[in-house]
């Protein structure tokens, strides 16, 4: 329940964080592109390598707070942190091929998904 908790608090956190990082990006680069989340993506993977590292290190575990930093706060401020680990993961595993397909297929079928899913409220609410 501690780690629930844990998880819970640092998506609040994350996602929070999210909002008024990504806003801030987009009133600095304009609206032309979607600089908010593109840097956030960035940011978050970059923080999630130092939190991978630090907490492998560590003498003790600290399950709880490594909980609320990696999955809750990095992962509502952005999945493609856990995404991009996921892909190092399995590299460094010597899974290339498996990494190569994973990194294309969750993007490829991400937006296959959102575009069904836009599909069909379309034709829901035609």
């Amino acid at each position: 329940m501690k780690t629930l908790l844990a998880i819970a608090a640092g998506g609040a956190v994350g996602a929070l964080a999210r909002h008024f990082f990504a806003a801030q990006v987009m009133r600095w680069m304009g609206t032309g592109f979607p600089w908010g989340i593109f840097a956030a993506n960035i940011l978050g993977s970059f923080l999630m390598g130092i939190v991978v590292q630090v907490f492998m290190h560590l003498s003790e575990p600290m399950p709880s707070l490594r909980a609320f930093i990696a999955v809750g706060v990095l992962g509502a401020f952005t999945t493609f942190s856990t995404y991009s680990l996921d892909i190092v993961l399995l590299m460094e595993r010597g899974q290339w091929g498996l990494a190569l397909v994973y990194a294309l297929a969750s993007v490829g079928l991400a937006v296959v998904g959102l575009m069904a899913g836009m599909a069909l409220m379309r034709l829901v609410f035609a």
